[in-house]
């Protein structure tokens, strides 16, 4: 039997790291805004024959194996953890003596900010759900998929990153005391593709490091953190009703606005070169951009009229920075048999 799955990354606008259990708990009406976009992760999972598990990544160009379920349940480390991971989770589906074989493959350039470890994770736990029949829902996939991926970086991860996955669109995520939920936003995939411009720097960056950094610290009660938070909560609460209603003019100024606030948390977000790239981008017309996910390299997104875009991208081209391919994917996750 074999299952494959598809899933698309993301760009995230405002609210990201609030999205981190418990953070979210000790701001009000927390929300995340983010749009999936067509640079996909893929898998596929085939069950074996024999007993050996093997494991394999196209993109990364790494493979490991393992004699069976046991061989792999004992390892004290693998190389590719984020398949290894979800073997040993659904491993009581397999039947007796049963082996399997994954292969994964991802379009997102690594380390670029944009999830592509969250968005392979849903992809693998996806295909192997169906594989297995356990019959779980999306959204406790989402959860299963979260706390795998803890396990592999060992620090807190934030929930926003698997939505896009999920779901596809552009979308406003909620976090408070009943827990996180998710809302479409009708925004005109179309008209969005006019505006932005998605750019990688090719400097490669660990979210985990940044992210447990700024945790701890609000945990500490750094009472800077917390009062940036609480604006940054405010900012994406207003780019959520900006962006739903066509409010480009407004939807820029909050995000400029989230990344002032953003960089005073951790300047550490910012480099030379990503501080570069916007001062280009502005010159050209960019409306607004700000750093994916947590920063310190990575990739960029840029909001630009649709008649500066052009020269907003040879902008980003000369100042040194790789401009991806991206569109807004609106469809979520999809499997094959």
């Amino acid at each position: 039997m074999r299952v494959s799955a598809q899933a698309p990354c993301r760009v995230d606008l405002a609210g990201a790291t609030l999205d981190i259990w418990p953070l979210y708990l000790f701001h009000e009406n927390v929300v995340t805004v983010n749009f999936a976009v067509d640079r996909y992760t893929h898998c596929s999972v085939e069950t074996r024959p024999d007993a050996r598990i093997v494991l394999r990544s196209l993109d990364l160009k790494r493979e490991e194996s393992f004699e069976s379920l046991e061989h792999l349940r004992t390892a004290k480390q693998y190389r590719l953890p984020l398949l290894a991971r979800p073997v040993r989770f659904f491993a009581p589906g397999f039947a007796q003596g049963e082996g399997v074989t994954i292969e994964s493959c991802s379009e997102a350039p690594a380390g670029a900010g944009i999830s592509g470890s969250s968005a392979l994770m849903i992809a693998v736990v996806s295909a192997l759900n169906k594989l297995t029949a356990r019959g779980y829902h999306i959204e406790k996939l989402r959860e299963i998929a979260q706390n795998l991926e803890a396990q592999v970086i060992r620090v807190p991860t934030g929930a926003q990153d698997y939505y896009p996955a999920m779901y596809g669109g552009v979308s406003a995520i909620e976090f408070g005391a009943a827990g996180v939920s998710r809302t479409a936003l009708p925004v005109d995939a179309a008209e969005l593709n006019q505006r932005f411009v998605l750019a990688y720097t090719g400097a490669p960056r660990n979210s985990g490091i940044n992210n447990w950094e700024i945790t701890k610290r609000h945990i500490d009660s750094d009472r800077t953190i917390h009062r940036n938070f609480d604006r940054i909560a405010g900012i994406a609460n207003g780019l959520r009703k900006s962006i739903a209603g066509n409010d480009w003019a407004e939807t820029s100024r909050l995000m400029r606005d989230e990344w002032t606030y953003r960089r005073r948390n951790i300047p550490g977000i910012t480099t030379p070169l990503i501080d570069h790239l916007v001062a280009a981008a502005r010159r050209a017309g960019s409306t607004a951009a700000k750093v994916c996910g947590a920063g310190g390299g990575g990739c960029v997104v840029f909001l630009a009229e649709p008649e500066a875009r052009a020269k907003v991208i040879q902008a980003i081209e000369s100042a040194g920075a790789e401009v991806l391919p991206a569109r807004v994917a609106t469809r979520g996750v999809v499997l094959r048999k």
